[in-house]
């Protein structure tokens, strides 16, 4: 098994949805990253401590597989990577899963 290096790579507002959609308005984002925050998915079904449990659902299945050994290529140009993002439709936040040796 691999670990999984997961890193925020951007978060987003959409402002328009969030102003007609949102109680709280279009100054919300995602509170819980900042871009470039670092998790490490060591294996099993445990988040990673300080992570989103809603990301984490999103997450979850291609760290699991990326651990043991699955790959996205010919989709990404690296074996070994892939992509996520939180369910959040109005602040997404897009994180890049790397396997990394234990």
């Amino acid at each position: 098994m691999k670990n999984v290096k997961i890193t925020v790579l951007r978060k987003q507002l959409y402002e328009d949805i969030a102003e007609e959609y949102l109680t709280d308005g279009k100054d919300i984002e995602c509170d819980y990253y900042e871009e470039g925050d670092t998790f490490l998915y060591t294996g099993g079904a445990e988040m990673p401590t300080g992570f989103c449990p809603w990301a984490w659902i999103s997450v979850y299945p291609k760290a699991a597989a990326l651990a043991a050994g699955a790959t996205y290529t010919p989709w990404q140009k690296r074996d070994g990577v892939t992509f996520a993002c939180c369910p959040d439709g109005v602040r997404p936040v897009t994180f890049l899963l790397e396997a990394v040796d234990e």
